[in-house]
């Protein structure tokens, strides 16, 4: 006789249910492996037993790779069961809803702009000049920033043109210095230079014993016919000495 067929149902001996547990765990492990090894698939196991515990197999890639390819393939494959009728019934869920959202957002932005307050109550009036004080704050807070970053740039810059300046002026005040010493220096050798020509002296007049004075030009100073001697206060002999030498 032919072996009968198992039926299958859940083991009510706890024990034997664990060995079964055990022995059929550890063949699945095995049959996800070769058709692994054997068709080139990707496989993934995940079995919890009866206590929670969990046990796992996949291939060279990472579990959560095969399962994050499984979602992408079931939202797809969705996509493209769902009929037009039911897209068409979810458009119509929706449109209503968009349309509510645009005209609350319209209102608000009326609000904000301090139209249309009338059917407001004093709870929405606080609600609305709360959240427009909290704007304000954010702005005075942004603009503040901003403020103070321009005046941080401008002194970065006013402390580099003055650096430039400073530089400008050292490199002026040493040329300055410069052109003033070749000046002084060429003033200086300008009051060396020696005249071409020296001015010719005069030498001293000369005396003839018994004749005329002879002044320096190599005249006689004579008066009429007479011979004597026109003493010159210039001359170098006393007056007494050219009296005698005159008799």
């Amino acid at each position: 006789m032919g072996r009968g067929r198992i039926q299958l149902k859940r083991i009510e001996n706890k024990i034997s249910r664990q060995v079964t547990f055990s022995k059929r765990r550890s063949g699945l492990l095995k049959k996800a492996h070769e058709i692994s090894v054997l068709c080139d698939a990707e496989v993934a196991l995940i079995v919890f037993s009866t206590k929670g515990k969990l046990f796992e197999y996949s291939t060279d890639s990472s579990m959560e790779r095969i399962i994050e390819r499984y979602e992408r393939y079931s939202y797809a494959e969705k996509r493209l069961n769902m009929t037009e009728d039911e897209s068409q019934e979810k458009w119509n869920l929706e449109f209503p809803q968009l349309v509510a959202r645009i005209e609350l957002l319209q209102r608000n932005i009326r609000n904000y702009v301090g139209e249309d307050l009338e059917p407001l109550s004093l709870r929405e009036l606080q609600s609305l000049e709360q959240q427009l004080d909290t704007a304000l704050k954010r702005i005075r807070t942004r603009k503040n920033q901003l403020m103070h970053e321009s005046i941080s740039e401008l002194q970065k810059k006013e402390r580099s043109l003055q650096e430039q300046n400073n530089v400008l002026v050292m490199k002026v005040k040493e040329n300055e210095k410069h052109h003033h010493g070749q000046h002084t220096h060429q003033q200086n050798s300008s009051n060396f230079v020696f005249p071409r020509h020296l001015p010719q002296t005069l030498g001293p007049p000369s005396l003839t014993i018994g004749g005329g004075f002879e002044s320096a030009g190599g005249r006689n100073e004579q008066g009429g016919g007479d011979h004597r001697t026109i003493p010159n206060s210039t001359s170098l002999m006393p007056p007494w000495l050219l009296r005698d030498a005159n008799q």
